[in-house]
């Protein structure tokens, strides 16, 4: 066990009474986690996790939802299929068709979805491929891809440096992030407001697991050579607005709130935006799940009458 790992604390519930289970899709097998009875709500995880980043809000949630967690393509446990020059297996086009694929077998035609950092891009623009799919939309501590690199000045490069140097071509970034994954994850997300504590054991394990495969660091940088240009082209081709409810949070010592102006930017591409900031940083679901659940339980419950 890592020394990391063998720091953080233990959390008390992680996914209990969850069943774990594999969807097959075009990318191949995705993995999920999958707990509770009512509506029908999917949460998407961000980089460099898993899905195991929901473990501190899905047990509450799964009290009156149906929680589908899965591992997005390219990260954790789910497929990481070959790209190509497009970087279109790893587009969030593509990305978000899987969550389409599980929603098909687990017959559910209208859903809702939270999502964190790279899965809120999965999540926008599964909203805005399928919007008499998703009901309503939460996004955790993002703002939409495309007008976040055009807002972004000096001092949003210097502290989300890896959106820029994760796009280099094959294999630069995945050689050297290869030569110490750990060492990488550890610097990468502990260099935020509250450091490692976010992170209980069980999770940290996993995300330390999950990205020392190659495979898992190779998916992560397509997601973002993707991100930086078949997904703005794809947002480029989009001439309407979001028209589903949509409530962005954000943590309040985070990158967003220091460089961005958060609701402006999403009420470019939303009609129906409301949202504020959270007290912590990126990590606001590990960080402040109570203060998550707080703002999700009020939005969802009245977007899940409409189901």
């Amino acid at each position: 066990m890592h020394p990391s790992v063998a720091k953080a604390p233990q959390a008390a519930q992680f996914f209990e009474g969850f069943e774990e289970r594999y969807f097959e899709t075009s990318a191949g097998p995705i993995f999920c986690r999958i707990g509770g009875e009512g509506p029908p709500l999917v949460l998407l995880h961000g980089y460099p996790q898993t899905s195991a980043m929901w473990h501190a809000v899905a047990a509450s949630l799964a009290q009156d939802y149906r929680v589908i967690c899965p591992d997005l393509r390219g990260y954790g446990r789910s497929a990481k299929p070959e790209t190509d020059a497009s970087h279109t297996p790893y587009s969030k086009r593509a990305m978000a068709g899987d969550v389409i694929a599980i929603m098909d077998a687990l017959g559910h035609e209208r859903f809702l979805v939270g999502a964190h950092d790279r899965g809120g891009r999965v999540a926008h623009r599964l909203a805005a491929d399928h919007p008499d799919r998703v009901v309503a939309l939460s996004t955790l501590d993002i703002a939409p891809t495309r007008e976040m690199y055009r807002e972004g000045t000096s001092a949003f490069a210097h502290t989300y440096w890896h959106w820029y140097w994760l796009t280099l071509p094959h294999p630069f970034p995945e050689r050297l992030i290869g030569a110490d994954p750990v060492y990488f994850w550890l610097h990468k997300c502990g260099a935020g407001s509250a450091g490692l504590t976010p992170f209980v054991r069980q999770a940290l394990d996993e995300y330390l697991t999950a990205f020392s495969d190659p495979a898992a660091i190779h998916g992560a940088c397509e997601d973002y050579r993707a991100a930086a240009t078949i997904d703005i082209a794809h947002d480029d081709a989009d001439s309407s607005k979001l028209t589903m409810p949509l409530l962005a949070l954000w943590g309040r010592d985070g990158a967003i709130e220091a460089h961005f102006d958060c609701l402006a930017l999403w009420r470019e591409r939303a009609e129906d935006v409301q949202g504020w900031a959270l007290p912590g940083g990126h990590y606001v679901a590990e960080e402040c799940p109570d203060e998550v659940i707080a703002a999700w339980r009020p939005f969802f419950a009245k977007a899940a009458a409409n189901l």
